[in-house]
């Protein structure tokens, strides 16, 4: 019994120490996880700047639990097989050119790095734009002037595009992507005419924007522009005169515009509208105004400032109504070819607390005469609003104040101003030109329209800010928008569509 006993004990033990000489503890025969290698990769390359990709690396010992690796950096990794694995590459690892290294990693125990392939970032060559050219600024200058900066403004500019002047190349300061610059020699501007301006960008793709004309006028046309003080447009927070001394707008600026050059500031001046009468001034044209105390008058020769004396008459903003009889003088001063540039603002816009503000003076100017009711063909409504509308008449080349000398119009900015209503009927001349925002363009919801009367022309406009150039007397609180958006191109084109000059 005994004998029996001790040979059952040992057989188990010398089972047990059979069964664990078969294998490892690492089930790898103690060789531990193999060693990956790599063969290929898809793709091999990529152009640089490009979005974010899925890379496949095939090879061979690849387990679940291999990596990818981009040089040092692990990427996330799908283990497909034995034989393939896959990443994704973030676009930030692609954003310059160069060469990266890609290798699988397997964890211990055994494992290990493989060997790695060159994965190529190739460079692009990004074509050049073509340029956009959407506006200069001059517009025009006077024949024989001294030399000038032109600045022109549009899209898709790059640092090495050029202004042409007349097909020629001109010294250019890029600015950034929507402006450029370049001096104007004064013999460029000898003789009067118009130069045809251009950008172009080099290769590769690159090109030639559209022109536009610069125009050389010939020196003073003899035209004169009279910017009415009479009707309060200094009352509150406005200063809606070309310039004043001493918070008084004098009938002739100062100091005198024969002393303007087509390089002069509107600081020269000190007025809401100083840049608008400077800029005509750099047309050739002569501006005054006709100072508080004064009374508006056609025909009476005794009066110097008679509108008929004048081409173009601007009242911008008016916060005193107009009396019966410069009502009659405003309207024959049209009816006999006169320009009349009315200028609106939003309703309850009652700067001098007199009962009267600008919607309702200009509506009772334009229904309540002794010439004609309704003679402009057109109302203004009773709204307040602010905007900034792209919505410039479709066919806007049948325009010369859209599409004229001083460049194209396609934005324009209301900050607290009112729209129109047309009616074709009263006069079948009145025309749309910018409507508001998102609307059908209607008789209704107009801010920017022309009109006819007699043989003279109108334009009228429905908020005093677009015109407003930020500067004016002490204490008034002024905004810049007289270079913004399309403003300069769409009150300058309106000034020499009145004063009959396009």
């Amino acid at each position: 019994m005994m004998k029996l006993f001790r040979l059952v004990f040992i057989i188990p033990v010398l089972l047990i120490l059979s069964g664990c000489s078969k294998s490892s503890p690492d089930g790898n025969g103690g060789s531990g996880n193999p060693l990956p290698a790599v063969s290929s990769m898809s793709p091999a390359s990529v152009n640089a700047g490009g979005p974010s990709f899925t890379i496949t690396v095939t090879g061979t010992n690849f387990i679940n639990g291999s990596v990818i690796k981009w040089n040092t950096t692990t990427l996330t990794t799908t283990y497909i097989s034995g034989t393939k694995l896959s990443a994704v590459v973030p676009s930030a690892n692609i954003s310059a050119t160069g060469n990266a290294n890609i290798s699988v990693f397997t964890a211990s125990p055994g494992g290990g790095s493989s060997n790695s392939l060159s994965f190529t970032i190739n460079s692009v060559a990004v074509n050049n734009p073509v340029p956009v050219l959407n506006n200069i600024l001059p517009g025009s200058v006077t024949a024989g002037g001294g030399s000038f900066i032109l600045t022109v403004t549009g899209s898709s500019f790059v640092n090495g595009s050029v202004i042409k002047w007349n097909g020629s190349d001109l010294a250019t300061t890029y600015i950034d992507a929507t402006q450029l610059s370049a001096t104007i020699p004064a013999t460029n501007i000898a003789t009067a005419g118009t130069a045809s301006i251009t950008v172009f960008s080099p290769a590769p793709g690159g090109g030639t924007s559209a022109a536009l004309g610069i125009n050389i006028s010939a020196g003073s046309t003899g035209k004169r522009f009279l910017f009415d003080a009479t009707h309060a447009e200094t009352a509150g927070n406005a200063d809606w005169v070309i310039d004043e001394d001493g918070s008084a707008p004098q009938n002739i600026p100062t100091p005198v515009q024969s002393t303007i050059t087509n390089t002069t500031q509107e600081s020269y001046w000190t007025g809401a509208l100083s840049s608008w009468g400077i800029a005509l001034v750099q047309q050739g044209y002569t501006v005054e105004t006709l100072p508080q105390g004064n009374i508006i008058t056609y025909g009476n020769t005794a009066n110097p400032q008679d509108l008929s004396n004048y081409d173009v008459f601007v009242v911008d903003e008016p916060n005193n109504v107009f009396t019966a009889s410069e009502k009659t003088a405003i309207l024959n001063f049209v009816n006999n070819g006169g320009g009349l540039f009315m200028v609106s603002d939003h309703t309850n816009s009652d700067r001098d607390f007199d009962g009267w503000d600008s919607p309702a003076i200009w509506n009772d100017l334009m229904t309540n005469n002794t010439v004609q009711t309704n003679p402009f063909g057109f109302s203004i409504n009773l709204l307040t609003f602010s905007e900034v509308t792209s919505n410039v008449l479709t066919n806007s080349s049948s325009s010369t104040i859209l599409t004229g000398l001083q460049g194209i119009v396609s934005q324009v900015q209301f900050n607290g101003g009112t729209s129109a209503t047309m009616n074709t009927t009263a006069n079948p001349n009145v025309k749309g030109l910018v409507w508001r925002s998102s609307v059908t363009q209607n008789s209704n919801n107009v801010i920017c329209l022309s009109s006819t009367f007699g043989t003279g022309r109108v334009f009228f406009v429905g908020d005093s800010s677009p015109l407003d150039d930020g500067t004016g007397g002490a204490g008034n609180t002024l905004f810049t928008s007289w270079p913004n958006y399309s403003h300069t191109q769409l009150f300058m084109n309106a000034s020499l569509w009145l004063a009959k000059d396009q």
